[in-house]
């Protein structure tokens, strides 16, 4: 898979867990574990990337068919290459290499600290996809931000529309859930 589209799904993956304030970070990790494998087993190379939460932290892995263990160069930072696992050792609370029967896997771990592990974002996240599949979306197309952020309005107008039939009133749920919302975010 191309490192562009690569990057775009675990930016993807990550928004629909809640998780997209670690994106950029993780973006970084899976290029620099790919490019590896690109450089040293060869492109095109068959490689299989692994996500998994964990309680606090982010275990992102690639596998390959290579046995080869990589090791960080005592090189200079100025150097074009060689910079990678540096990079990954400075950015992950843990990294490693773990040998399969198949090849190996290099693996790191991204803190999760920051990241609000709330059910109402799990939920959020699994209303939008509902939604979307009620609309008729395509499910096989990653939907950008922004579309993803239409989304989010269309579901806020139809929950008002229903408000308004059940003679309830817009204005007013926005304003709780708005003051909800802020309540929520200082006290994390």
């Amino acid at each position: 898979m191309e490192l562009r589209l690569l990057r775009k799904r675990v930016r993807y993956t990550l928004g629909q867990w809640g998780a997209a304030v670690v994106a950029d970070e993780v973006e970084l990790a899976v290029t620099e574990l790919a490019t590896n494998v690109i450089k040293h087993v060869g492109e095109g190379a068959a490689a299989t990337l692994i996500l998994e939460p964990r309680q606090d932290r982010l275990r992102v892995e690639l596998h390959d068919k290579s046995h080869e263990v990589p090791t960080p160069r005592s090189g200079n930072w100025e150097e074009e290459c060689g910079r990678g696992l540096h990079l990954l050792s400075a950015m992950s609370l843990d990294w490693g290499t773990l040998l399969t029967a198949t090849g190996k896997a290099v693996w790191c771990e991204i803190s999760l600290d920051h990241v609000l592990h709330g059910r109402r974002v799990q939920r959020a996240a699994a209303v939008l996809d509902e939604y979307r599949r009620m609309v008729g979306a395509d499910s096989a197309v990653v939907p950008s931000y922004a579309v993803m952020e239409e989304s989010v309005t269309d579901v806020i107008a139809d929950l008002l529309h229903w408000l308004a039939a059940q003679g309830g009133d817009p204005d007013e749920v926005l304003d709780r859930a708005q003051m909800h919302f802020e309540e929520e975010t200082e006290a994390a």
